[in-house]
C-alpha cells in the first residue's frame, strides 16, 4: 500500500511542479510569436465575437461570494482525501520548490535568447553584405552561423535536461516531507485509507478533506 500511496503522490506532484517549456527562439526572419497570456489577465478579443459586457457606469459591481465555512471532519470516518496539488501550491515548501524551478528555467531561457540574438545579428550581417563581402568572408560567416545553430540546439537540449533533473529532485524532496505527514494524520485519526483528489473521485464528503491540516503541518515542520 505504501508503494501505491507514493505513486499517487508523485503523480500529483508532476502536475504541480511541472517543467516549463524551454522553447528555442525563432530563426532569423521568422515572425515574432505572441506572448502567452498571463494568469488572471483577460483573454484577447476573438474576431467576430461580441465584446465582453462590463459593469454599467454608476452601477456597483456584484459582491464577491462569501467563503463557505469549513465542513467538520466526520468523527466516525475511516477514510479521508488530500489535494496534493493544493498542498504544493499553498505550502511554503511547495512555493520554494516552484521558485527554484522557475529561477533555473528563466536563467536557461535567457542564455538561449542571448544566443539567438547573436544568431540573428550574424544572419543579418551575412544577408545584408551581398555584393560587398568577398566569397571567403561570406563562407566564414556561413560556417559561424551553422556552428551557432548547433550550439543553440545543444544548449536547448541541455537546459531541458537540467530543468528536468531539478524537477525530479524537488519532487523527491517534497514527497519525503509530505508522505510522513499524511501518514501521521491518518494514524492520529485512525484512518484506514487516504486518497488523493488526483486519483479520480466521483463524490466525497467535503469534511473528509485533510488538505489544510497537511499544509499547516508541512509549514510547521522545519
Amino acid at each position: 500500500m505504501r508503494v501505491v500511496k507514493l505513486a499517487l503522490v508523485e503523480g500529483a506532484l508532476v502536475a504541480s511542479l511541472c517543467v516549463p517549456v524551454l522553447a528555442q527562439a525563432p530563426p532569423a526572419g521568422a515572425s515574432k510569436p505572441q506572448a502567452p497570456p498571463v494568469a488572471g489577465a483577460p483573454a484577447p478579443p476573438v474576431a467576430g465575437a461580441p465584446a465582453p459586457q462590463g459593469t454599467p457606469a454608476g452601477q456597483a459591481a456584484p459582491p464577491a461570494p462569501k467563503p463557505q465555512p469549513a465542513v467538520p471532519f466526520p468523527p466516525d470516518s475511516k477514510y479521508a482525501f488530500v489535494d496534493v496539488q493544493a498542498v504544493a501550491s499553498a505550502s511554503q515548501a511547495g512555493k520554494d520548490a516552484s521558485k527554484r524551478l522557475q529561477a533555473l528555467t528563466e536563467k536557461k531561457q535567457t542564455e538561449i535568447t542571448d544566443k539567438n540574438k547573436q544568431l540573428q545579428a550574424l544572419t543579418t550581417k551575412r544577408d545584408t553584405s551581398v555584393g560587398v563581402m568577398n566569397e571567403a568572408a561570406r563562407a566564414q560567416i556561413d560556417k559561424d552561423v551553422e556552428k551557432l545553430q548547433r550550439d543553440i540546439q545543444f544548449s536547448n537540449s541541455n537546459a531541458q535536461a537540467e530543468v528536468q533533473e531539478l524537477q525530479n529532485d524537488l519532487m523527491g524532496d517534497f514527497q519525503k516531507k509530505l508522505v510522513p505527514i499524511i501518514e501521521d494524520v491518518a494514524k492520529e485519526r485512525g484512518l484506514y485509507l487516504v486518497l488523493t483528489t488526483e486519483s479520480g473521485l466521483a463524490y466525497v464528503h467535503p469534511g473528509l478533506n485533510i488538505t489544510d491540516e497537511v499544509v499547516k503541518r508541512l509549514d510547521a515542520k522545519k
